[in-house]
Formats: C-alpha cells, sequence, structure tokens
C-alpha cells in the first residue's frame, strides 16, 4: 500500500480508483464470469436447498395459472416480483448460513442462532406475504371460471 500523505489529490484519487479497481475485479475478470458465478449460485441454491426448489416450482405453478386465468400484465408482474422476492431472500438465507457457518465452523453460538433465525424468518414472512397476495390475485378469477 503506498502512502498518500504526501501525494497530490489528483494522485490519490488516481490510487483509490486503482485500488478498488483491483479489489472490485480481482474474482470476476469480466462480465460473463460474474454471469457464471450467479447461475452458479442459482444451481447451488436448487441442488441444495429443498425449499428453494419448492419456491421455485410454487412460483412456476402460480405464474402457469396466472397465465391459464388470463390475469392483466399489472397482476402478472405483482405475481413475479413476490415470487422473486421469496427467491432472493431464500438464496440471502443461504448465504447466511454459509458464512455463519464459516466462521465458528461446528461450535454453537447464540448470535449464530440469531442470525440463522432471523434469516429463516425472513424468508417464512415473505412466502406468507406471497401466498396472500397470489390468493387474492387467482382466486377471484378461478372461483369465476370455475362456476361458469
Amino acid at each position: 500500500m503506498e502512502n498518500l500523505s504526501h501525494s497530490s489529490p489528483t494522485q490519490a484519487r488516481r490510487a483509490a480508483r486503482h485500488a478498488a479497481h483491483r479489489g472490485a475485479w480481482t474474482i470476476a475478470g469480466d462480465l460473463p464470469a460474474s454471469f457464471r458465478y450467479a447461475a452458479q449460485g442459482l444451481g447451488y441454491g436448487f441442488i441444495s436447498q429443498r425449499n428453494f426448489r419448492i419456491h421455485v416450482i410454487t412460483g412456476a405453478v402460480v405464474f402457469g395459472l396466472g397465465l391459464w386465468l388470463q390475469l392483466g400484465l399489472l397482476k402478472l408482474a405483482v405475481l413475479v416480483l413476490t415470487v422473486a422476492a421469496v427467491l432472493v431472500l431464500e438464496l440471502l438465507n443461504t448465504a447466511i448460513e454459509a458464512v455463519v457457518d464459516l466462521a465458528i465452523g461446528r461450535r454453537f453460538h447464540p448470535l449464530a442462532r440469531i442470525a440463522k433465525d432471523c434469516a429463516a424468518a425472513a424468508v417464512l414472512v415473505a412466502a406468507i406475504s406471497s401466498m396472500l397476495i397470489a390468493a387474492l390475485l387467482l382466486m377471484p378469477p378461478l372461483l369465476e371460471r370455475l362456476q361458469g
């Protein structure tokens, strides 16, 4: 690390940009690599997390039902956003669990339990909210179609 105390503001900014650039692109050297890493994360979530698979399948069924019921674009967009929120939170929950396990290993720590429980609770709140939103959007046209 170079000493920036005797450099000009321009040199300091240039050095800071260079350091930030080195750190930001060390892992993912290019945009395609970033997408590959993201795809690997999705794949890991799908393969290793049963609840993620359940949410993906449920979301696909709900979206298919919305298409079959010919919901408007805005209602379909709301369904997509709510399902996406659940999936994002499930991935974040998985990441938090992995980081906590990495940090503490096999030891028990009450803060680790709190972190994991709160992350899981966030997924639960989103999943319940998503179910309620889906019911509110799908039930009226579904009942209409079944009755008529």
